[in-house]
């Protein structure tokens, strides 16, 4: 497990432009070879606080993955609530086409009833089934020209009402699916993460601290990374790199997406939405949402994925640096490129 947690910037060594992509596949590589947090190099077996903190860390991946299942529901929640309310217009708009040629047929009985009685093929072209008439083609000779169109129309709007409605309630089955997925994501984000508060209230109160000095830092009591010279791929990605600086500091909140606070994908999602590029909402999907580079290729606005299930995202900033909404209780921040195993670097 690759935790989130990380030292302080201060006194870092300052980047030289001629070595960022050097540095950043050096640092990553040295975060995929490192042992975990909780591992002691001497071989000695983890003490409690060690296990507890270790544990704290799994527990804030886990929710971090939920939270993007929890994003991807609610986003498909979304999309269907849209197609079904245009699916409901579409149907509505067919009644009353079809009531307003039942009401010209209607008009066209009383007018034959006035006329001497009622022709046995309307009473058919009133009935809530006109359709099974006319599987009896040879019975249309029997109408005149006028009738036979009325019918045929009838029929039509009939079959396409039927059929707008069969949509409508697949649409809506599918929408009830979708929001039992986000009620059942939402109730394991909230379950794993009372289970890490709870851990971390259980430790000692010095233990707790520290804690929150390694891995919590607010992004803004820390030297900003020395990134000069650092070119961003496009002007879109610069605007967008302008945006995710900017929101340095401000808290991470799961399934937020800004302005005032940012889940991992919730962050890139909004930078580039200020930079005028519509993003996915999860970090799954805005691995697709681009070009894959490799990661010595990265350029300051690329969107660097984590780990093989494409649980977190950052986006780099240059000089072997991402900025990225971290987890639970922290702000976001800085931190190399390789904190944590990257699963690709995409370019949107």
């Amino acid at each position: 497990m690759v935790s989130h947690r990380r030292t302080s910037q201060h006194g870092q060594t300052t980047l030289a432009g001629v070595t960022v992509v050097s540095a950043a596949l050096a640092t990553a590589a040295a975060a995929l070879s490192a042992p975990p947090a909780s591992a002691d190099p001497a071989g000695h077996p983890p003490t409690a606080r060690e296990t507890a903190t270790a544990r704290v860390d799994s527990l804030y991946a886990q929710a971090e993955r939920a939270t993007e299942k929890y994003n991807g529901a609610q986003a498909r929640t979304t999309k269907l609530r849209h197609e079904v309310a245009a699916l409901q217009d579409r149907t509505a708009r067919a009644q009353e086409r079809v009531n307003r040629m039942r009401g010209r047929l209607g008009a066209l009985a009383a007018a034959q009833y006035r006329a001497g009685g009622v022709d046995p093929t309307v009473r058919l072209m009133l009935s809530e089934r006109p359709d099974t008439f006319l599987e009896k083609a040879s019975a249309l000779d029997r109408l005149g020209n006028r009738q036979a169109d009325e019918l045929r129309g009838l029929q039509a709007a009939t079959r396409s009402l039927e059929q707008q409605r069969r949509e409508t309630a697949g649409k809506l089955a599918e929408l009830e699916t979708s929001r039992r997925a986000v009620a059942r994501h939402k109730k394991d984000v909230q379950r794993r993460l009372a289970t890490a508060r709870r851990l971390l209230n259980a430790l000692p109160k010095g233990a707790r601290a520290a804690y929150d000095r390694a891995s919590r830092s607010d992004g803004h009591r820390e030297a900003v990374p020395d990134l000069g010279g650092a070119v961003p791929a496009s002007g879109r990605a610069a605007a967008a790199v302008a945006a995710v600086r900017a929101a340095v500091g401000r808290p991470y909140a799961w399934g937020s997406s800004g302005p005032s606070s940012f889940d991992c994908s919730g962050l890139t999602q909004w930078a580039y939405g200020r930079a005028g590029v519509s993003l996915p909402r999860t970090s799954q999907a805005q691995r697709g949402a681009g070009r894959q580079v490799p990661l010595g290729q990265a350029q300051p606005g690329d969107l660097v994925i984590y780990r093989s299930d494409a649980s977190h995202v950052g986006m780099y900033v240059g000089n072997g640096q991402v900025v990225h909404a971290p987890y639970p209780g922290a702000r976001v921040r800085y931190d190399p490129v390789g904190m944590m195993p990257i699963s690709s670097v995409t370019r949107p």
